[in-house]
């Protein structure tokens, strides 16, 4: 049951990653950690986001804008390696507490608000890719940052999708790597591997089907709601630890 249950989760992970376009590990880090200590999870998210953006390049290679992909990676690439390097220094108890606030404020203040949104400027591009990298590597999830950061350029849901799976995957590589010599994975967990791998291009290829009949204003309004979504599960994860220290295992 247990195992069936993984796997639900992480093929709904991924479809609703790709069709939010900011990736599985929003909604496979904070369920993930049900069966896995936090260190588990975080190598099995970055190896599952290594196979999922593969995947999301064979199927949106044509749609993706390779000029923003140069401004918020630079900085995700470089801070996730940081994120990922403090991973074995330090735990920052509320890490995961102050993102999820920081998703559902401003996840509800766009809802509300819709003609407001980020400037697209050079700026807010580095300063979002920065922080999005920095939470990747920290807490395992950084992609719903990005999310809001690409929003303000109003792109079409394929060009949202494809950059940013162009810009999560050079994230990925590069915290996978260092999760995997700080010795994240133990070997009983690497079976899990050609799993993440099937759940990767089938939830791919399944959420490029549905985004295929979504509308451009709906997309747009539903990756909102996703990163709302995302926000309360944090939250709602991060108050069960507090009420019950060993419900999650490993933080």
């Amino acid at each position: 049951m247990n195992l069936f249950l993984f796997l639900l989760i992480l093929l709904l992970s991924e479809i609703l990653g790709t069709i939010g376009g900011f990736g599985s590990s929003v909604l496979f880090v904070p369920l993930a950690q049900f069966f896995f200590d936090f260190q588990t999870v975080l190598a099995l998210t970055g190896l599952l986001h290594v196979f999922s953006n593969t995947a999301k390049l064979v199927f949106f290679y044509k749609t993706i804008n390779w000029k923003l992909v140069g401004w918020l990676g630079i900085g995700s690439v470089a801070f996730v390696l940081v994120g990922a390097w403090l991973t074995q220094v330090v735990s920052f108890t509320y890490a995961k507490t102050l993102l999820g606030l920081f998703l559902v404020g401003f996840a509800t203040y766009l809802i509300k608000n819709p003609e407001a949104n980020l400037k697209p400027t050079k700026t807010n591009l580095i300063w979002t890719g920065s922080l999005a990298g920095f939470m990747a590597g920290f807490v395992g999830t950084g992609g719903a940052i990005r999310g809001l950061a690409l929003t303000a350029y109003q792109l079409e849901k394929n060009f949202f999708v494809g950059t940013s799976a162009a810009i999560d995957f050079g994230v990925d590589v590069a915290r996978s790597i260092l999760y995997l010599n700080f010795g994240f994975l133990q070997q009983q967990y690497w079976w899990y591997v050609p799993l993440l791998l099937v759940a990767a291009f089938g939830g791919s290829y399944m959420g490029k089907l549905v985004l295929g009949k979504l509308n451009q204003h709906t997309f747009q309004k539903l990756v909102l709601y996703l990163i709302l979504g995302i926000g309360i599960i944090l939250l709602f994860q991060e108050i069960q630890q507090f009420v019950n220290p060993k419900t999650l295992a490993g933080r």
